[in-house]
């Protein structure tokens, strides 16, 4: 048997909102990191809209944590949240949120990220990031940037679908592009194994509530897309242009 095998697998547990369950992040990344050699499950804690206070006012990620013990939390905030519209004490309960989950991961004995979201216009994206980067620091913990490698990178490759149909969910390539940001910020390294997503493919119209659910979970919606593949040109593709633009794990 091999080490693979025998090794437990790390649980990683997403907390967020459209942003995150679109497309099936916490799949994705589960699926990607399995591939490379690292074993993973990942789980979720999501529902359209949400914002991250909620999150902490019906104590749901608490009893998460307790319940899944996760090796690994990644939050996401609403998308916007953090551009501290129309002054600094606009983003105070999403920073209030952000210290208060990532210190109770940490009391769960997780390792705590926040996973940036995004904004197309030049200045709201890098607003965004130095929001998001600030909450995180002030939360102790790391920051995943988002925003400002989507404009890049989109900028670079307009042909692949980096949005869905509606034009602001994530679509496939912002989903990798999310994945393989967090895998390089966990584990030090790139992804370079493709790999096939065997769970739902959510859209925004999901059915999901925020509830722990197993990330390959059946949908609550029988519509739903199931699966999706990431060949391994796709994945030195996004390599090379996260190299190239000086984004090295």
């Amino acid at each position: 048997m091999s080490a693979f095998a025998t090794e437990p697998a790390q649980r990683v547990l997403f907390v967020g909102n459209s942003l995150t369950y679109v497309g099936n992040l916490p799949a994705t990344f589960a699926a990607m990191a399995n591939a490379n050699g690292h074993r993973v499950h990942g789980a979720m804690l999501v529902q359209g809209g949400a914002t991250l206070e909620q999150r902490v006012a019906d104590g749901s990620v608490r009893r998460a944590l307790a319940d899944y013990r996760p090796t690994v939390l990644v939050l996401q905030e609403r998308g916007g949240d953090l551009l501290c519209l129309p002054d600094e004490h606009a983003c105070t309960p999403s920073r209030q949120a952000i210290r208060t989950l990532a210190q109770a991961g940490r009391a769960a004995g997780a390792q705590v990220l926040l996973l940036g979201s995004y904004q197309s216009l030049p200045a709201a994206s890098a607003a965004i990031v130095e929001g998001e980067r600030d909450a995180a620091t002030g939360a102790g913990i790391a920051y995943v940037e988002i925003s400002e490698t989507l404009r890049r990178l989109s900028g670079e490759a307009g042909s692949l679908a980096w949005h869905d149909a509606d034009g602001m969910h994530p679509g496939p390539a912002l989903t990798l592009l999310d994945a393989v940001q967090l895998y390089r910020s966990l584990f030090g390294a790139s992804p370079v194994r493709g790999f096939d997503v065997a769970a739902p493919i959510y859209t925004a119209s999901s059915g999901l509530r925020a509830e722990l659910r197993d990330a390959d979970a059946p949908a609550p919606r029988p519509d739903t897309p199931q699966g999706i593949g990431y060949d391994d040109a796709m994945i030195e593709r996004f390599n090379a242009m996260l190299d190239s633009s000086g984004n090295r794990p």
